[in-house]
Order: C-alpha cells, then structure tokens, then sequence
C-alpha cells in the first residue's frame, strides 16, 4: 500500500532509471488493499468492480502526472505538501501534511487488522486482536533495530508480490481450461449481459470504486522517489508504465476470480485469490498463497510505520508539529514520533477488540478517503502551479471528477458510511487546528494567501 523511499538511493544522487523507478511503483502500490481491500468492493459492487479498477488506473494516472510534473519543474523535499503550500498558502501545507498523516495512520491500521484476517485463515479462533498485536510488536522492532536490511528484503517482497499474482493467473488459467480439475459444484463463468455484470446496479459500482482506488494507494510516494531519477523528463513515462502493467494485471487477476467463484461466495475473511482457489484440489497453492500474503502485507505494514514516524518528523521540521518530534536519536530515529506512532497502533488495537467484524471496512474506507483528500489537492495545487495545455486542463478535472465519484459513493452503503464518518472526524480536528494555527501565523506576520506566481 505504501513503500518508504530507501536511505540508500538518498545517498546516491540522481541515478535511478525510469523503469526501475516502474519496477520500484509495482512493488510498493500492490499490497493488502488490493490482496484483501477488494473483497469488500466485490461484496459492494459484484463483477463491476473491474470497471472500477480501470477507471481507478486512470484516475491514478492523472494524479502522480499532475505531482510528477511539479516535480520535475520544482523538486522539493516536502513534494505535494510544498506545493500545497505554494499554491494556496501555509494552511493548505499544514493541512494536507496532516491529513496524509492520518491517512497513513489509517492505512497502518487497516494493513494490520488485514494481516491478522490472513493469520486466522490457519488460526481462526484466535481473536483478531492478539494478531494485530502480535505483527504491531514485530513492526515497531524493526523500525527500532532499523530499516537498512529490512530495505534490502523489500525488493524481495516486491517480487513476491508480483509471482503471487502471476502465479494465481497462471493456475486460474489452467482451472478455467479444465486442466487443472476441481470446482465441481461451479463451473467457469463469464458475465455476459449487463443485469450479471452489474448485480448490484449502478450504486453497487459507485460504491465499490473507493476500493479500486485505494488498491493504487502509494503513487505519491512515487512522485517523492522522482527526485532520484536520472532524467527529470522521464517521471511522467515511468507512471505511465507502472500503472499500464498494474492495471492490466489487476484486472486480469481479479476478472479471472470473479469468473472462478461466484461473486457472492467473496467475503471480508479471506483474500478473493484464496477463495477462488478452495474447490480445487491444490493441496498446498491456498497455503503457500496465504504465507505470501502475509510476507507482502508485513513489508507494507512497517514501510506505514516507518511513513508515518518520518512524516511527523517531517511535520516538526517545518514547524507544523510541536518541535520535540523533530528530535532523533542515535538511530536517526524521533522518539516522540515513534511514540505517536505506537499510540496509534494501540488505538487500531482497541478497536479491532472493539470491533472484530467491521474493523476492516470501517478503517480501509476511512484511509481510501483521507488519501484521496491528500490526491484532490495535488490536482488543485498543479492547476495553480504548472502552465497546462487544453487537454491537461480536461485530464486535470476528469481526475478531480473520479476522484469526486469515489469519494460520495461511500454515502451509499451501510457498510462504507461509518468509514466516510471517520474521515470527516480527522478532516474537522485538522480544520479547527488549521483555524486555530492560523491565528498563530497571522501574529507572527506570515502572509495567509500565497503569491500569485507560477514556479
């Protein structure tokens, strides 16, 4: 869901190629928002879910060309949060940090409860909780020991992810050609009139989309990771191409899930690529794809942790966060910012305690939306920021419409509401902090609009 750009390529310079920089965007982006998220959108939406991947895709696409090109007009440290800032004044930079922040604190909560759903596939009578707990634990120590090896063992899980993937549509294929036997009590079938590929209607779609799109969650740290590119130009054609294979190979995999299984039999316990794979006679497939799942999950877990420790940090740095969470230790680890970073962990806890059933949709629903607050403003900040063509400016509102889309469809269902609830939660606690920072700034003389200058 996320990926955490690595100290090493810091330290080197500007030598990334564009499509090692794909490569990189495959790894980091696929994780349990695709592998476990899309459950909840095939229950919300059924076999229409893959259109809302492709729009998804699209709609991705938009939002790290709109932060590429700011980029590489304008390379910053603080990347979309500068620019919010330059487009709209430091309110909008204190904002959109703070709302990224929760949002990553979301998506930490989520791939949690998401890991202990995957545990209980061997375990199922251990509550959901302890599992949290448990792969809460391991995270933070290997954020406290440091992350220089578990960076190198990324780029397995990486790959892992993408043979996991691969291997599904391999075997699914051979399932569906008859091959491979099993699925007796249902055979292959492929929606083919718009009351099966629509089940759920129109309102089944719209709600599922948040789903696809928090699938394709982790392209900003794409933009971030630009910087390091050999050729500035290239950042656009590297998003181009990771999103191209990331789109054809969700849709594929999860299209060939959908023609394996009815789109009913899909629930929130397990991942659709375990279900599809039940009524084969695939003795260990369903085991070692689960242990897959849990290895990928846990990388993108502590790239969370490690996302949300360093984005207070960063918070602290600009003055947009009390100043103790600036301070590192020995590790180059801020305590205080770790600390934060427990708490949260233990709050994702208590609720999963709280809540064992809902858990999962409450918090994915709730981080889709806060990161898709987090994408609205990147487009509005390129608007104000980059010289567009006529078709930017048309590719530039077809994404703010997407995303817009996303965003009132979690209005629909019982099941997404209590996520959007949340989010609005976070988005008026940052609004009365913004309100109140900006009194602060107006007394220190900051200007509260920003020039009306392009970069």
């Amino acid at each position: 869901m996320s990926c955490t750009p690595g100290s090493n390529q810091e330290q080197s310079g500007k030598d990334l190629k564009w499509w090692q920089l794909s490569l990189i965007g495959v790894g980091c982006t696929i994780g349990t928002g695709f592998f476990l998220g899309s459950s909840v959108g095939i229950k919300i939406g059924g076999p229409s879910i893959i259109i809302a991947f492709i729009l998804a895709g699209l709609g991705t696409y938009i939002v790290f060309e709109a932060l590429a090109k700011m980029t590489v007009q304008d390379p910053q440290k603080g990347s979309f949060r500068t620019y919010a800032r330059k487009a709209f004044g430091h309110w909008a930079g204190f904002s959109n940090g703070w709302v990224y922040w929760s949002s990553e604190l979301l998506i930490m909560g989520s791939q949690l409860t998401a890991l202990g759903i995957f545990s209980r596939y061997w375990f199922p009578k251990i509550p959901l909780w302890m599992f949290a707990a448990g792969y809460g634990v391991l995270g933070l120590l290997v954020i406290f020991i440091g992350m220089k090896a578990f960076e190198r063992l990324e780029n397995i899980f990486a790959v892992l992810k993408v043979i996991a993937i691969l291997g599904f549509i391999i075997i699914a294929v051979l399932a569906i050609f008859g091959i491979i036997h099993g699925g007796e009590e249902y055979k292959p079938n492929v929606p083919n009139n718009m009351t099966e590929l629509f089940p759920l209607g129109m309102k089944g779609l719209w709600s599922s989309f948040i789903y696809a799109f928090y699938a394709f969650g982790g392209i900003e740290v794409m933009g971030l990771m630009s910087m390091q590119l050999k050729e500035q130009k290239d950042a656009p054609k590297s998003g181009k191409v990771m999103l191209l294979i990331l789109t054809v190979i969700y849709v594929i995999s999860m299209g060939l899930a959908l023609t394996m299984v009815p789109w009913k039999e899909f629930n929130t316990k397990e991942s659709p690529f375990v279900i599809a794979l039940h009524d084969y006679h695939l003795p260990y497939i369903p085991f070692i794809f689960n242990s897959v799942l849990i290895a990928a999950g846990f990388s993108t877990m502590v790239a969370s942790l490690f996302a949300v420790t360093n984005v207070m940090m960063n918070l602290a740095e600009d003055g947009d966060a009390p100043a103790v969470f600036a301070k590192k230790g020995k590790r180059g680890i801020s305590f205080p910012s770790l600390a934060l970073t427990t708490g949260g962990l233990v709050a994702s806890i208590v609720v999963a305690l709280l809540l064992p059933k809902e858990i999962y949709e409450y918090l994915t629903t709730a981080a889709g939306l806060m990161l898709l607050y987090t994408w609205f403003l990147i487009l509005l900040s390129c608007r104000r920021l980059v010289d567009q063509s006529g078709l930017d400016k048309v590719k530039n509102l077809l994404g703010l419409l997407l995303i817009l889309i996303a965003i009132s469809g979690t209005l629909w269902k019982p099941e997404t509401r209590p996520g959007f609830l949340v989010s609005l939660l976070f988005l008026v606690i940052i609004a009365l902090a913004t309100l109140k920072m900006r009194s602060i700034w107006k007394k220190k003389g900051e200007k509260a609009s920003p020039e009306s200058k392009r970069m």
